[in-house]
């Protein structure tokens, strides 16, 4: 079996749910005795937003990296 090299679509992907979900983590830290930024949302609701904030960034990430070429040398 042929090793390929991760897609670019993968890596890219990779890269911004790490740095999305460094961000958000570092935010809520900054902010934690400061509740006020989650406060109009219910708790369930703000549960389910801050799941989804590194799950579009990846989403975005990969649907704007570009598929890399293979070569059917399979």
């Amino acid at each position: 079996m042929a090793r390929h090299a991760i897609e670019r679509k993968v890596r890219w992907a990779t890269a911004a749910s790490y740095l999305a979900s460094s961000g958000l983590l570092g935010v809520l830290a900054a902010v934690q005795d400061n509740a006020r930024i989650l406060e109009p949302l219910p708790d369930p609701i703000s549960a389910l937003v801050l799941a989804l904030v590194p799950s579009l960034v990846t989403f975005a990430a990969g649907w704007k990296a570009s598929h890399t070429p293979r070569s059917d040398g399979g």
